[in-house]
């Protein structure tokens, strides 16, 4: 066997293998040879059908077959002898396209090779660490907010009209024709106005109503609607209102603490600035990440696979092209071009991949069996009463596999880099961590 060099431009490589007829032969020859003592063919004993015969019935199937292991065989021991790592599966053709039996198997092999990663030292990266404390003013908010979610209602004055967000108690009946209709219905009804809870267009004709008060509401169904009987058709409710009620947040004490968990208001508090506390640690990690990217990508520079790139920066701009039309779910679109902004966003990507990659591969970090079980049941907790569904999709779909091995693997990589860089801590605000989140997010 043969293997001689053809193309080497930067990082791409290009090849001619040869398998000679004498090689192919003998692999056949092997292989028939394995197979001989489990055959069975009319007129002969099991593992006695002469060695031409076989040939004759199954020479041509086990020729592709040697053929193949042939070209992979030497493609491995390329691979092992010169250390390249191809970037994309390597592109393999015969070139002589009117071979036949007794003739040398003529092959081109081409791809291009990851480059040589350079070493960093991690001992020399500065970074800032963001502490932000969750202050009184954030605690107190925060017990705001929980407070109004725990909101209850109060009878307005008397005479007052009902507002958007206001409840109204009342009775009423849905007629179709003039014909009272099944689960039209209720009396002593809690509605709040603005919920949308009712079919479009009920809601708003209630806005202004007054307790006591009688309001025929005219609607019609939806053509979708579920009850196919009433689809399209115009009803008319007569709706006797009871109460007007305005909203009023919970207060804020022990009672409320109880209605979230909490033995009573101080562990609510502390609950909360745990909370608070956790999320601006993320956000930190997260401002924290950017500037360790940062600093890698000044730090390295080395040629990149040119296909990596392209198809980087293809997926970028289709993802790029989809946020700007939410409303085209598919891929039946236009050709998406891409640019130079796409380009450098790409390079940079890949970059940094390659590089994080490899301190990864050196340090011996991996992702655990655990920490994969662990990814795949958050992520199934978004198809509530499918999870299992989805948990079997993960474990079948290799792709998605890698989808989900990929970011974790490169946190790990992150941490590890972390914990050997030099690492200085500031306190801010929560204000500063927010500003400091949001220019993340224009840059990106």
């Amino acid at each position: 066997m043969q293997v001689n060099e053809t193309l080497n431009d930067g990082l791409k490589r290009g090849y001619a293998i040869t398998v000679t007829a004498a090689e192919l032969e003998a692999k056949v020859n092997e292989k028939l040879a394995e197979a001989q003592p489990t055959v069975e063919m009319k007129g002969f004993r099991k593992g006695k059908v002469p060695m031409a015969l076989l040939k004759k019935q199954f020479g041509q199937r086990v020729m592709g077959e040697a053929m193949q292991e042939s070209i992979d065989g030497a493609m491995s021991e390329h691979f092992e002898k010169s250390g390249d790592r191809p970037a994309m599966q390597p592109e393999v053709k015969m070139t002589n396209e009117d071979w036949k039996e007794g003739d040398d198997v003529q092959v081109e092999m081409s791809y291009e090779a990851l480059p040589e990663i350079p070493e960093i030292d991690m001992g020399k990266i500065k970074l800032e660490k963001l502490v932000a404390k969750a202050d009184d003013a954030a605690i107190d908010e925060a017990l705001a907010n929980l407070a109004e979610t725990a909101q209850d209602f109060k009878a307005r004055k008397k005479g007052a009209k009902a507002k958007d967000g206001d409840q109204i108690v009342m009775n009423f009946v849905g007629k179709v024709d003039g014909e009272a209709f099944e689960g039209g219905s209720a009396e002593d009804y809690p509605l709040v106005l603005g919920s949308n809870s009712f079919i479009p267009g009920f809601e708003e004709q209630l806005v202004g109503v007054k307790a006591e008060e009688e309001k025929a509401v005219t609607v019609n169904f939806p053509d979708d609607y579920q009850a196919e009987n009433l689809a399209g058709k115009e009803a008319v409710f007569d709706c006797t209102i009871k109460e007007v009620k305005e909203p009023v947040a919970a207060e804020i004490n022990d009672e409320l603490a109880t209605k979230f968990g909490a033995e009573d208001l101080a562990a609510l508090k502390t609950q909360i600035a745990e909370r608070l506390e956790a999320e601006y640690a993320g956000a930190a990690r997260a401002v924290m990440k950017r500037g360790l990217l940062d600093a890698l990508d000044k730090m390295v520079s080395f040629d990149l696979p040119p296909s990596l790139v392209d198809a980087e920066a293809g997926q970028i701009a289709h993802q790029l092209w989809h946020e700007e039309n939410p409303e085209v779910q598919g891929h039946d679109h236009p050709e998406i071009e891409t640019t130079d902004e796409h380009k450098t966003l790409a390079e940079r990507r890949v970059r940094l991949g390659l590089l994080l990659a490899e301190v990864g591969q050196k340090a011996e970090i991996e992702v655990s069996d655990a920490e994969m079980t662990q990814a795949i049941m958050n992520q199934a907790r978004q198809y509530p009463g499918q999870e299992r569904q989805f948990f079997e999709f993960v474990q079948k779909n290799q792709q998605m596999q890698q989808q989900m091995r990929a970011p974790i693997f490169e946190d790990k990589v992150i941490d590890h880099i972390v914990e050997k860089a030099k690492v200085t801590e500031k306190e801010i605000t929560k204000d500063k961590l927010q500003k400091a989140v949001e220019a993340l997010e224009d840059d990106a």
